[in-house]
């Protein structure tokens, strides 16, 4: 048996090798939100607590991210300023497995005083004949029918327990059937998809309902087949309808930032 065979069955003993692993990222990242301020108004207190939360929250839930990653996308959120500001919106998250970062980003949500919707199918991965592979890091990635599915339950018993579950509002349903419904301001959203449709049918129905300095973060850049779909004029021109827009770390890091600007044509 191998190290990290054997790791995945001791679980604190893989949470400590993770936790010491990350820690050259997680701890500077960890240190500079908390003393640091945000936009949106957040006393040291409060980021500290955010902060041991991400690792308590960690511990008690299947958490395929790291800190210093949701760390990040917190700081995004909450220096878009106060939900009444400049922009308005509700936090959105498009797949969230065992709710690990949902019961993280209930959290942020209960910060800036934003609701936080929460969009997957409970049932894995829809059906695909999408060609998949290694990611940009060299592990292999594969997405069949039904993969990654967690239940609807286990997701909300999370967030209830260990999150605010007063701020998370979930849609139960594969992307393209509960998201053309969806037609509230949009001033964050989290997109963990995997796939290209899903990714399509993501940015297709959120871009638009985001206000102008929203942001839409994939944290699935590190796919060539999303790299490739983001690299694409075309998708960014029919379907979607602006330029392609700056994408800073594109085919380089895991996660990128998609800015909705002011004038519509960029």
């Amino acid at each position: 048996m191998s190290l990290r065979e054997y790791l995945k069955e001791q679980w604190p003993l893989l949470y400590i090798y993770r936790k010491i692993y990350y820690a050259p990222k997680d701890i500077p990242a960890a240190l500079g939100f908390i003393f640091c301020g945000t936009k949106s108004p957040t006393t040291f207190g409060a980021r500290l607590a955010l902060v041991l939360n991400f690792y308590k929250i960690s511990y008690c839930v299947d958490c395929p991210h790291t800190e210093h990653e949701m760390i990040a996308i917190s700081r995004q959120i909450l220096d878009l300023g106060a939900a009444d500001g400049a922009v308005p919106g509700a936090i959105v998250e498009a797949g969230s497995f065992h709710g690990g970062s949902t019961t993280k980003l209930s959290l942020v949500a209960k910060l800036c005083g934003r609701p936080l919707e929460v969009f997957d199918s409970f049932a894995g991965m829809p059906e695909n004949t999408e060609a998949h592979g290694k990611s940009i890091y060299g592990r292999e990635h594969h997405f069949p029918k039904g993969s990654h599915a967690v239940s609807f339950e286990e997701v909300k018993n999370n967030v209830a327990r260990y999150g605010d579950a007063s701020r998370a509002h979930f849609h139960k349903g594969f992307f393209s059937d509960t998201m053309p419904g969806f037609r509230e301001a949009v001033a964050a959203a989290c997109v963990n998809v995997d796939l290209v449709q899903s990714t399509r049918d993501c940015f297709h129905y959120l871009y638009p309902l985001l206000p102008p300095g929203g942001i839409i973060i994939s944290q699935d850049a590190h796919f060539p087949w999303i790299i490739e779909l983001f690299n694409d004029s075309i998708f960014w021109e029919k379907e979607i309808g602006i330029k392609k827009p700056p994408m800073p770390g594109l085919g380089t890091l895991k996660f990128v930032t998609v800015r909705k600007q002011n004038d519509p044509s960029l």
